[in-house]
Parts: structure tokens; C-alpha cells; sequence
């Protein structure tokens, strides 16, 4: 099987959409549920998806398949320049004021699942690396 070649392009169109950024924001260090994002955003949940296949081709976001449930993480793209600016980009949204409103609102919704009718039965975000999540 022949080696992919990392597409740079595809990687920085990738970062350069908002709801793309946000939903990286979402995920941090943790692997995330769809309708989890569905519910933050507000948007409906085929553009959702759109937008993380995007991330997917793009290498920086990992999906796996839980019964129903689609469960997306972020992964460190193969070439050291990208995983350096995935780095920073993730870095610079914690600092950012309305990504910070979008993690609070993952956090309540993860605190009481059972208020929102999108996540009946979902399941929670779970830490992905051994650092500490800092939304759950």
C-alpha cells in the first residue's frame, strides 16, 4: 500500500472555516459524540457531518463508530509543520472568548444530558489523552 502524501492545501482549508474551528475547539483532548456538536452548534446535523468529513480528509480528525453513535477526535496530522500549527491553532481557540462560550455549553450539556432531547442516550465525551479534560 503506497504511502499517502499529506495534502498542505486541504490541511489549511481545513483550519480556515469557522464552524471547522469550533468543532476542533469542541473535541480538545477528548473524543466527542456528532450530536454533541449538532447540539452546541445549532446547526443541523448533515452540515455537521460535511464539515467533519472535511477535517477527516484533511488528517486532522479521527471518527469511530459506536452502535449508532459516531464518536470524532482530533489526530496529529503525519507532517511536523501541520502538527505544529494544529498545536498552536488549538492553543490560540482556548484563549478565544467565543470558543470558550462553545466548550461551556459542551460542559453543561455534559452535565445534564437529559435536558437537551438531541442527547437522550448519547454517550458523554471521554478523555482521550491521560492530561486532564478540561471541559468534563
Amino acid at each position: 500500500m503506497a504511502k499517502q502524501i499529506f495534502n498542505v492545501e486541504r490541511f489549511f482549508q481545513a483550519l480556515g472555516d469557522n464552524t471547522r474551528l469550533r468543532l476542533l475547539n469542541l473535541m480538545g483532548e477528548q473524543e466527542v459524540c456528532v450530536c454533541y456538536f449538532v447540539e452546541i452548534l445549532g446547526g443541523p446535523q448533515p452540515k455537521i457531518s460535511r464539515h467533519l468529513a472535511y477535517l477527516r480528509t484533511a488528517g486532522i480528525v479521527a471518527a469511530r463508530r459506536e452502535g449508532k453513535w459516531m464518536h470524532y477526535r482530533i489526530v496529529t496530522p503525519p507532517h511536523l509543520g501541520a502538527a505544529q500549527i494544529l498545536k498552536q491553532t488549538l492553543g490560540w481557540l482556548k484563549e478565544d472568548k467565543a470558543m470558550n462560550a462553545d466548550r461551556a455549553r459542551l460542559t453543561k450539556a455534559c452535565c445534564s444530558p437529559s435536558k437537551y432531547a438531541s442527547l437522550d442516550g448519547a454517550p458523554l465525551p471521554t478523555t482521550i489523552q491521560e492530561s486532564s479534560c478540561e471541559t468534563c
